[in-house]
């Protein structure tokens, strides 16, 4: 009997995935194991390995196109097996739910399609000469009204004749999962939790010689970067100040036993936060290698779903875009994030003396509802004690 292959739900807040590439077409046997298509979800993009065997009978949605999770995604069964009844009874349920949605569409429509205009400002446009549909309405519920076409005749010329512009067609994208989950996740940490920063001055020209003394022994694949070592004394400072390293839950605030470190990494279709599990626990060059790992599969969307959730906190790096300060939203449910800008040589005070410095600022942004600013003070100076002396780092 032929199998239904539904959209999966591949990550726990997926709702609808998009079809990236098919690897098998339409009369190809397929074995249980296999991998049958890649989908994109709001997270990343993965392989579907199917559990059923047969011959692939149906595929219900092209290369590109996106549908909801448990909708149809292909028939598997024997060949020659007649699924028409299977392919009808699924068109007609999308069919019914889209006339359901059309008829919602259609009414909103036409009231949005409707021009209200007060008799007053209708008789004026009419001796003027404008044309309604051009003008905005500032009355109840957009209602032109006397002002409005007032307002609107003064962007005529003094030969009474309407000034034109060169219209050009805007540019439209469809938004990606991806890109549509940002935006709610941001919004909602943005607007929950209440955010303050702290920014500290960090002296890294240790930092810079020991990566330099680290690198002369280190083969090419595996050079150390700063972010390598700021996330390892992130994780330290973490360590030694747990109070940093929590969530808040409307009715308790969660320490964290495990240091999970979130790195904030761009791609195409926004940001993807690789997390490294344990980081206090793991050597400079395990963190290196690790990173570089994740980050590469981060931007061939080939990370697992597994691989980017459960941080307790984030780190955001743009200092390799020359951008020296910044503050960045919290990567809830974590209840802090800090900005890293890119190192400046500067005039600094040493010993009485102007001298010229490497300095590299900081920022931490805090969630008020559980960080003081002591509590987020002490971390920073922490974290400044370590970079500004690295070698404890690897002690």
């Amino acid at each position: 009997m032929a199998e239904i292959i539904s959209m999966p739900q591949l990550s726990d807040t997926m709702e609808e995935g998009t079809v990236i590439k098919w690897n098998k077409k339409v009369g190809d046997k397929v074995s249980e194991g296999d991998i049958l298509a890649e989908i994109e979800t709001d997270k990343a993009t993965q392989d579907f390995e199917i559990d059923v065997s047969g011959i692939l009978l149906f595929i219900g949605v092209k290369e590109g196109e996106k549908t909801r999770v448990n909708d149809i995604l292909a028939i598997i069964g024997k060949e020659g097996e007649d699924i028409s009844h299977i392919i009808k009874n699924s068109k007609e349920k999308i069919k019914d739910e889209k006339v359901e949605k059309i008829l919602s569409n259609e009414n909103k429509k036409k009231n949005k399609d409707r021009i209200f205009i007060s008799p007053l400002a209708k008789k004026m446009a009419k001796e003027i000469g404008i044309s309604i549909d051009q003008i905005k309405g500032s009355g109840d519920h957009g209602r032109i009204i006397k002002r409005d076409i007032e307002t609107y005749e003064k962007t005529l010329d003094v030969d009474n004749r309407k000034v034109v512009y060169e219209k050009m067609d805007d540019r439209r994208v469809i938004l990606s999962s991806m890109r549509k989950k940002i935006a709610e996740h941001l919004t909602n940490s943005k607007f929950t939790a209440p955010h303050y920063y702290l920014i500290i001055e960090i002296d890294v020209e240790k930092m810079i010689q020991l990566r330099k003394d680290l690198n002369k022994k280190l083969s090419i694949e595996e050079k150390i970067s700063f972010n390598d070592i700021i996330i390892k004394a992130v994780a330290l400072s973490l360590k030694k100040n747990p109070n940093i390293n929590t969530s808040w839950k409307e009715e308790e605030i969660i320490y964290h036993s495990s240091i999970n470190i979130g790195v904030a990494v761009a791609v195409k279709e926004g940001l993807i936060v690789p997390v490294i599990q344990n980081a206090d626990q793991k050597s400079l060059l395990q963190i290196s290698k690790e990173i570089k790992d994740k980050v590469l599969r981060s931007k061939s969307r080939k990370i697992k779903p597994e691989e980017i959730e459960n941080s307790t906190f984030t780190v955001s790096n743009l200092g390799m875009y020359g951008i020296e300060f910044f503050t960045s939203i919290i990567n809830i449910p974590n209840s802090s994030i800090l900005s890293i800008g890119t190192i400046t040589e500067k005039p600094i005070v040493k010993n009485s003396e102007i001298t010229i410095g490497y300095i590299m600022k900081v920022t931490l942004s805090c969630d008020h509802r559980i960080i003081d600013g002591s509590t987020g003070s002490n971390f920073l100076q922490h974290l400044k004690n370590l970079l500004e002396d690295p070698i404890l780092i690897l002690v």
